[in-house]
């Protein structure tokens, strides 16, 4: 059963070049070979995404239309990159819009985004990878989303380095050793759940 992944790029930059997107394309290529179908990734940094906890903030607001495209896939894939040892703001502020998952839910009490994956991938050239995925799985947990075995992919330079993912020659073995046990393992899971979802 082929599952459909959407990737959200929660880099600072509105446009051009970065690191999130290179990390994406690797985990990207890692879903591909385990014949997920790989959505385009959505910017939100170039789109305005107002801030508060409800599922349209009103006239101008860009995130009804992120959300119809993340809810009609089966694994949200959330990029960030570490600023100040955290996971930066932009993917604080989608995590806080899908807040309002939770008066969202169904008869059965299943908030919209139950039984579907997410997993994510971390880019920093410093030290703050393990907390930013505590950070991020314990939110889009709270809001009814599933963590995968191996759910986070990620890569940080050395410590107060100015090295970039998105300059590296070529991608570690260990980065992409990584991305593919977590496609492996999100794109099962979420065959599963696309078959029988959580009874609620």
């Amino acid at each position: 059963m082929s599952v459909v992944v959407q990737p959200i790029n929660c880099t600072l930059k509105a446009s051009g070049e970065s690191s999130t997107d290179a990390m994406i394309a690797v985990v990207k290529s890692a879903f591909e070979d385990k014949g997920a179908q790989v959505e385009q990734t959505i910017r939100i940094a170039s789109l305005n995404i107002k801030p508060g906890v409800t599922s349209d903030e009103g006239d101008g607001d860009d995130w009804p239309h992120v959300r119809e495209k993340i809810l009609a896939a089966d694994i949200l894939l959330l990029g960030t990159p570490i600023w100040m040892g955290q996971a930066g703001s932009i993917a604080k502020r989608v995590m806080e819009r899908m807040d309002a998952f939770l008066s969202e839910t169904d008869e059965n009490g299943r908030m919209p985004s139950y039984g579907k994956i997410a997993v994510a991938v971390i880019v920093g050239n410093e030290d703050g990878a393990h907390g930013a995925s505590a950070q991020i799985f314990q939110a889009l947990n709270d809001v009814g989303w599933t963590i995968p075995a191996i759910g986070v992919c990620y890569w940080v330079g050395e410590a107060m380095g100015s090295t970039d993912f998105k300059d590296l020659d070529e991608t570690p073995e260990m980065v992409a050793k990584t991305a593919r046990m977590l496609a492996s393992n999100a794109a099962h899971l979420a065959a599963l759940l696309k078959a029988e979802n959580y009874p609620g």
